[in-house]
C-alpha cells in the first residue's frame, strides 16, 4: 500500500439520476476513488453504485460503509458481486459496525467479532466455496454456494473502524484500514503503527494495510463561508469523535454544550462552540488552498487515502469543481494522486 489515492464520498439523498453524472465529473477531475456512503435512513448504497458503475470507466467504487447488522453477508456479497460486475471489476467492500443502530434497537452483542467473520463469510461465498462457515455469530451450512457466476472472487476489502481492537480481529482480511470524521495529521503516526504491528502479528507485511482518511469537507472561494457550514455539518459527530479522538483536547464545558446542542439537533449553536482550529482537526475546509495544505499534512503524515466526504462546497456541483480544478492540481503534484 505505498501508492496514495484520492477519494470523494457522495451521501445517499440524491435523485436516483444524480449519482452517475456526479460520478463522471469527478472521474474527469481525476478522483481515483468514488465511495458511497451506506448510512442509516439515507438510500442504500448499491443502487447508487449501480449507476456510478454505468456513468464510469476508471474510477474504483464501493460503499464506505455497510453494517453486517442491517445487511446479511449473504446479502453483502450479492450486491458487492453484481456492482463490481457491472463495473468492470473495479469494486471494494467496506465493512463497519455502523451508528444509530439503537434507532432499530440493535445493539450487537459482540460487534468485533462480528465484523471479522462477516468479511470472512463474503469472501467464503465470493469464492463459491461449498464447504461450511461455522462463526460464532454468523453461520453457512455448506453444500451450496451463490448460484450465478462470480467475476471478480477476491474484491477490496476496506474496515471502517476508529477501534485497535477491531483493527488486530480484522487484520487478516483487509488491504485499507478507514478512519472517518477526522482530518487530524497527530492521529496517524499511531494508527500506522497500530496497523503494521497488527499485520505482522497475522504475518503479514508492515506497509501492507493501507490508511485512509476522511471527514465533511467543504470549499469555496469565500473561506469563512465554507467554515461555517462545515462547522454545522460536523456538530453532528463531533461529540462522538471527541471520545475516540485523544489528541482534540476539547475543554469539558465545551464539549457539554456541543453535545447538547446537537442532541436538540440545534446545530447553530453547536457550531459556535467550534473554533477554526478545532474544526481543521474534523473537517477539510475553507478555500482551495486551505483545503489543499489540509489534505498535504495528512498524506505527509503517511496516509494512502484522502477521502472528501459531503458536502464537498456550498453547492455541491460549484464544491466538486473547485475540489477537482483547485485542489487535486496540488496535490497531484506533489503526491502523484489523480492522475486519472
Amino acid at each position: 500500500m505505498t501508492d496514495r489515492r484520492v477519494s470523494i464520498a457522495f451521501q445517499t439523498d440524491q435523485p436516483l439520476s444524480a449519482y452517475g453524472s456526479l460520478a463522471a465529473t469527478a472521474e474527469r477531475h481525476g478522483f481515483d476513488v468514488v465511495s458511497v456512503y451506506n448510512d442509516l435512513l439515507y438510500q442504500p448504497a448499491w443502487l447508487p453504485l449501480l449507476e456510478i458503475a454505468r456513468a464510469t470507466r476508471r474510477v474504483a467504487l464501493g460503499p464506505a460503509a455497510v453494517n453486517p447488522f442491517t445487511c446479511h453477508p449473504v446479502n453483502i456479497a450479492g450486491h458487492a458481486a453484481l456492482i463490481d460486475e457491472a463495473s468492470g471489476g473495479r469494486a471494494y467492500l467496506g465493512l463497519a459496525r455502523g451508528a444509530w443502530l439503537d434507532f432499530l434497537g440493535i445493539q450487537p452483542a459482540r460487534p468485533v467479532r462480528a465484523l471479522r467473520e462477516a468479511f470472512e463469510c463474503v469472501r467464503h461465498l465470493l469464492r463459491h466455496s461449498r464447504e461450511p462457515y461455522r462463526g460464532e455469530v454468523f453461520r453457512l451450512a455448506g453444500g451450496d454456494s451463490l448460484r450465478w457466476t462470480i467475476a471478480r472472487p477476491e474484491l477490496p476489502f476496506v474496515l471502517g473502524t476508529w477501534g485497535v481492537a477491531t483493527i488486530r480481529a480484522c487484520i487478516g482480511e483487509i488491504g485499507e484500514v478507514k478512519v472517518g470524521g477526522t482530518a487530524n495529521p497527530d492521529l496517524v503516526a499511531r494508527y500506522l503503527r497500530e496497523i503494521d504491528a497488527a499485520a505482522t502479528g497475522a504475518g503479514r507485511k508492515a506497509g501492507e494495510v493501507g490508511l485512509a482518511l476522511g471527514c465533511v469537507s467543504v470549499v469555496d472561494r469565500d473561506g469563512r463561508a465554507a467554515r461555517d457550514l462545515a462547522r454545522r455539518k460536523a456538530a453532528l459527530y463531533l461529540g462522538v469523535i471527541a471520545d475516540l479522538d485523544p489528541t482534540l483536547g476539547v475543554e469539558p464545558d465545551r464539549l457539554a454544550r456541543i453535545r447538547a446542542a446537537a442532541a436538540a439537533y440545534d446545530f447553530a449553536t453547536a457550531a459556535r462552540e467550534i473554533p477554526d482550529a478545532l474544526l481543521a482537526r474534523v473537517a477539510l475546509a475553507g478555500t482551495p488552498d486551505d483545503v489543499a495544505a489540509q489534505a498535504d499534512a495528512l498524506y505527509a503524515a503517511g496516509v494512502h487515502r484522502v477521502e472528501f466526504g459531503t458536502p464537498h462546497g456550498l453547492d455541491e456541483t460549484e464544491g466538486l469543481r473547485l475540489l477537482g480544478e483547485a485542489v487535486l492540481p496540488a496535490l497531484r503534484r506533489r503526491w502523484d494522486v489523480a492522475r486519472g
